[in-house]
């Protein structure tokens, strides 16, 4: 049960920023929308130093001076792994007119959900590789550090859960916003699990795992979230919101890890 709560904490944080999609009435202004991109932003690139990458090297401490080759591979595989996400999948960037990926007909709510999932999956693999690590008793893994790998992740969906569910809620009514942005965060704890079940089975492939998790999550921090929040007017709000998340997460990892 440890384990299946730690997968479902971001996914309960993304529930609770959707849930204030039917309570509040206007808008967010674009200062505070860029402040809230650039604290998940902050956030990401924390988790993926503290959390993922520095725990990868250090389970290679074996190679000697090739101890960063795995957390170099894995990265490197993350970040093309998104890469084609984001070519095969057709979704649209918030505040965005054009689609990306291959053509559909799709509506404008969905292509915004369908953002945010992509956005969603290498947090869940990162939660599951860390969770992983601690099923395999690999000391460089604690339960404390796990968690605070979740809560993280689940402070930072907490506004993207609301970001996300504010446009769909013109179209749908408040709702189907509010579900269109909880069912956007349930590829967490799938992929999560799903990634506990491969780890489980091909231990050694664990460093390349938590890589893999980092490279993919700062390829939507650079590709996504820095972009729109400092895009406009303003842009020294989401760099502030940025050095928030960062501290955070930092604060978070090194003192529950």
């Amino acid at each position: 049960m440890t384990i299946f709560w730690g997968l479902m904490i971001p996914f309960i944080g993304t529930t609770l920023g959707a849930l204030c999609v039917l309570f509040i009435k206007n808008e967010l202004k674009p200062v505070i929308q860029k402040s809230l991109l650039g604290f998940a932003a902050g956030v990401m690139v924390a988790a993926s130093v503290w959390s993922l990458l520095i725990p990868a090297m250090e389970m290679s401490d074996h190679l000697g001076q090739l101890a960063f080759l795995p957390a170099a591979v894995g990265f490197l595989v993350g970040i093309v792994f998104l890469l084609a996400l984001d070519r095969l999948i057709p979704h649209l960037h918030l505040g965005s007119e054009e689609s990306e990926g291959p053509k559909a007909s799709l509506k404008k709510s969905t292509m915004l959900i369908l953002a945010v999932t992509i956005h969603n999956i290498p947090e869940g693999i990162s939660g599951g590789a860390v969770f992983a690590g601690l099923l395999m008793n690999n000391s460089k893994v604690t339960l404390a550090g796990a968690f605070a790998l979740s809560i993280g992740i689940a402070i930072q969906n907490v506004p993207e859960g609301f970001i996300v569910s504010l446009p769909v809620r013109g179209e749908k009514g408040r709702i189907k916003a509010f579900l269109y942005g909880m069912f956007s965060g349930i590829v967490e704890p799938i992929g999560g699990g799903i990634t506990i079940l491969l780890a489980s089975k091909i231990t050694p492939v664990l460093p390349y795992l938590l890589a893999f998790a980092a490279g993919a999550m700062i390829y939507v921090v650079v590709e996504e979230l820095i972009p729109e929040s400092s895009e406009g007017t303003h842009s020294n709000v989401g760099t502030i919101g940025f050095s928030l998340g960062f501290i955070l997460m930092m604060i978070l990892d090194v003192a529950l890890g």
